[in-house]
């Protein structure tokens, strides 16, 4: 008679229904869904069977007993009690994981031990022999899981995670599991698809695992079918009878399926670097002749082998983890539906997604969302038809996405259409002054409409972006809705590419955050301002190397410096170091801490030709001006609002040191000299006792330019002179 064993199979959270499905026709009987799992019952055969065909499952666990646990004698008893000579040679070796706490057992070491101890004394021989511990490939792995004062003790006869198919040794940065990535093909129809002979593509198909996992769907070959070792190969209880005869009945279909015409399945992959890797991982799936990878990015994806091919188009976008991510992802959508429209009318599309917000942005309604998690990560599956009826952006004229002018058939949302109403009236106005005044770079709009709490800048033909973080009183959601609607809207308002959108997020600040580097691209771009030239990157760090409110104050230094000794403390990039140099400067003197800034003050200086009489000093500003002895006719000192440095000793904090800062600072000013000090600090107040000291006039009102009469608290600033 047939024994019939309780089998548990654990996968994914959010696929439990999926899996029960699957195993349901692969022949496990009375089974119920559990968090990340699924039980049932079956003879060996059945559980063979649901290891080598589960697409989604990552184990199978057959149950060889379930007892209470009252402590951890208890547990030691309970699976003493099973008869391992029935699974275990004495000389064999065995791996024991162990999950959940309760009964006096709180660390799953120790409960992973005693599950050992009572394996190995019920096997011990009287001569010694004993079962061994191998972690990595041992002859049987054991769970238990202890939940509610209730062990259940399985033999794993998996071996590795099901979702280890083989043939993904080479990854990109963030891969989907196979087992998932079987599951979203099944979610968004694919099985269906394939049989009626439709086409399957991934726009950005990263190494291909969609893909191998469509194909293999496709050509009916079993997932694990290239599987060498399994839990159970060393298990005494394995009948090799039994597995043989199901692994030639899967490799008969799969060469049966291979033998079939070849579906049309092709993958388009923008990073250059993933070609390669994602051609191999095919190669070993065997499915050379099935999947075809291509290079080329969203933009110019047009999956149309003829006009009557239908399929599946089939993604997961980028999830966007680098600061600025937020405008190329909201492009990255908006060209992915742009796409779709034009190229794919008549297919269905999935989208797996961590930011379903954005998919709202791709212009097609999604007529059924899954919930889903990659890992630790929420995430969702929108499934759409690709018909004009789903639409709910105009459709877009060809002529125009092949020119490059797609940003502007976007239709805006209100709220979007609002925000680029604004951009443009202020375009128009600040551009005049722009112009008339030679100025390549200002702030365009600073949260002029509170809800939309963003810092808008023009870097001649670049936009950069800064988001306020908004309230603890705002819904995050709407914030992310009112982001994405500005997005969209500031290509279409200021005619610019969407590639040309930085965006960041500025929190409120503490220690030196605005200073830290926040990616790696290194890309420089050149503005002028005043007649010098300036480096600006607007990708790597918060701020962008050029402060341009204090535009007036750089330029008022180089009117007055010709002929005088310079002194630039917390000089960050040096810009007003140029201005110096450019207005005659005798000579000058920059200080920072940073090594970085100060490398990047050095390419500012040589960018005009400004190399000798520049003195670059790196320091904490305070100390430095402890020990300076210099002379200097203009000084100019902006300093952060706090910093915390590694390299400095304690902590800046300027409205508690300012006093002895301007002490320390005046004291090196020559007779007759001025110094410029300002400060952004929102409730920064001036010690009165300075203005005994010295002849102070506070000038903020004359150092703000018409792009920051808006936000006339952006800084303040005043001029310093000796009694």
């Amino acid at each position: 008679m047939t024994t019939s064993h309780e089998l548990v199979l654990t996968c994914p959270k959010g696929l439990e229904s999926l899996l029960r499905e699957e195993a349901q026709g692969l022949g496990l009987e009375e089974t119920r869904e559990q968090t990340a799992a699924v039980r049932g019952l079956g003879d060996l055969a059945v559980a063979y069977r649901l290891c080598l065909w589960s697409r989604l499952a990552n184990r199978v666990l057959l149950v060889l007993a379930r007892f209470p646990v009252s402590d951890a004698q208890a547990l030691y008893d309970g699976v003493k009690a099973v008869d391992w000579s029935d699974h275990l040679a004495a000389d064999g070796t065995l791996a024991v994981e162990f999950s959940g706490r309760g009964a006096g057992i709180d660390n799953t070491h120790f409960g992973a031990l005693k599950v050992k101890d009572a394996i190995v004394d019920r096997l011990r021989r009287p001569d010694g022999t004993r079962p061994g511990i191998d972690k990595l490939n041992p002859d049987v792995r054991m769970h238990l899981r202890l939940d509610k004062g209730q062990a259940v003790l399985s033999l794993d006869l998996s071996g590795n995670s099901l979702h280890q198919r083989g043939y993904r040794l080479q990854q990109g940065a963030a891969p989907l599991k196979e087992n998932l990535a079987a599951a979203i093909l099944m979610r968004a129809g694919w099985p269906r698809i394939a049989a009626e002979g439709g086409a399957l593509t991934d726009p950005m198909c990263g190494v291909g695992t969609f893909l191998v996992e469509g194909a293999l769907m496709a050509a009916d070959i079993a997932p694990n079918l290239r599987r060498e070792r399994w839990g159970f190969s060393a298990w005494l209880g394995h009948v090799p009878a039994i597995w043989t005869r199901l692994l030639d009945e899967a490799r008969a279909r799969a060469a049966a399926g291979l033998a079939r015409p070849p579906l049309w399945i092709r993958g388009y992959e923008a990073d250059p670097r993933l070609i390669q890797p994602a051609r191999n991982n095919i190669e070993r799936a065997g499915l050379a002749e099935w999947v075809k990878i291509y290079q080329g990015e969203v933009a110019t994806f047009a999956p149309r082998p003829d006009q009557s091919q239908k399929g599946l188009v089939i993604c997961n976008p980028p999830y966007g983890e680098r600061l600025g991510d937020e405008a190329s992802l909201l492009y990255l959508y908006q060209s992915l539906g742009e796409r779709l429209r034009q190229c794919c009318e008549g297919w269905e599309a999935g989208i797996f997604t961590a930011t379903p917000e954005l998919g709202k942005r791709m212009g097609i309604r999604s007529y059924k969302q899954y919930a889903l998690w990659n890992g630790a990560l929420p995430c969702k599956l929108l499934l759409m038809h690709v018909q004009p009826d789903q639409f709910v952006v105009a459709q877009q004229p060809a002529a125009s996405a092949a020119s490059g002018e797609g940003a502007e058939q976007v239709r805006l949302s209100e709220g979007g259409q609002m925000f680029a109403n604004r951009l443009q009236k202020n375009l128009k106005q600040l551009g005049k002054w722009a112009r008339r005044e030679g100025i390549e770079c200002y702030r365009l709009y600073d949260a002029d409409m509170p809800e939309y709490a963003l810092a808008v800048d023009l870097y001649r033909d670049w936009v950069h972006v800064q988001e306020y973080a908004p309230p603890r009183s705002i819904d995050p959601q709407k914030a992310q809705e009112r982001l994405l609607d500005a997005l969209a809207a500031i290509p279409q308002a200021l005619q610019l590419p969407r590639e040309r959108v930085v965006v960041k997020r500025r929190e409120r600040q503490s220690g030196t955050r605005q200073y830290e580097r926040q990616a790696s691209q290194g890309q420089f771009l050149e503005v002028a301002e005043g007649g010098v030239k300036l480096l600006v990157n607007l990708t790597d760090y918060l701020d962008t190397g050029l402060f341009l409110d204090h535009r007036p104050l750089r330029l008022q230094i180089q009117r007055e410096a010709a002929g005088k000794r310079f002194l630039n403390l917390f000089c960050y990039t040096a810009t007003a170091t140029v201005h110096a140099a450019k207005g005659g400067a005798r000579s000058t003197t920059s200080v920072d801490l940073s090594k970085t800034y100060l490398d990047w003050a050095r390419r500012n200086l040589a960018l005009n030709g400004f190399s000798e009489r520049q003195r670059l000093a790196q320091g904490d500003v305070m100390a430095w001006l402890a020990e300076d002895r210099g002379e200097y006719d203009l000084i100019f000192i902006d300093p952060p609002t706090f910093s915390n440095s590694k390299r400095m000793e304690g902590v800046f904090d300027v409205q508690r040191d300012h006093v002895a800062l301007l002490d320390l600072a005046m004291a090196r000013l020559a007779r007759g000299g001025t110094l410029y000090f300002s400060n952004n600090f929102r409730k920064f107040v001036l010690d009165e006792g300075l203005a005994v000291r010295y002849r102070v006039e506070e000038i903020s009102a004359s150092t703000i330019d018409e792009d920051f009469r808006r936000n006339p608290r952006i800084h303040r600033a005043w001029k310093f002179q000796a009694r």
